[in-house]
């Protein structure tokens, strides 16, 4: 039995400003190709289904190509990681 209690950082009351939706864009897009890179180094390929016991994945693509439902969980993850930033009290200027 697991005792493990996750605990983010407290996000909700921050609210990203409209100028940072590029950098939410460009941290999204670094964050699937960090993910594929890592998949194909460890010998994974493209293919139409998921398949663990062939490394088969379909969203081995450029980002560009992914399907919307697919990207939109890369940029929740860039979001929550800019909202945990200010919420620390760190800035983001370009």
């Amino acid at each position: 039995m697991s005792t493990y209690e996750p605990k983010p950082i407290e996000t909700s009351q921050v609210s990203l400003p409209r100028d940072l939706e590029e950098l939410t864009e460009l941290l999204a897009e670094n964050a699937h190709d960090h993910w594929a890179l890592l998949r194909i180094q460890e010998g994974w390929t493209w293919g139409p289904a998921r398949n663990d016991d062939s490394k088969q994945h379909p969203d081995l693509v450029p980002y560009a190509d992914l399907a919307d439902s697919e990207r939109q969980y890369d940029r929740q993850t860039a979001v929550e990681t800019l909202k945990a930033i200010i919420s620390l009290g760190y800035e983001i200027r370009r």
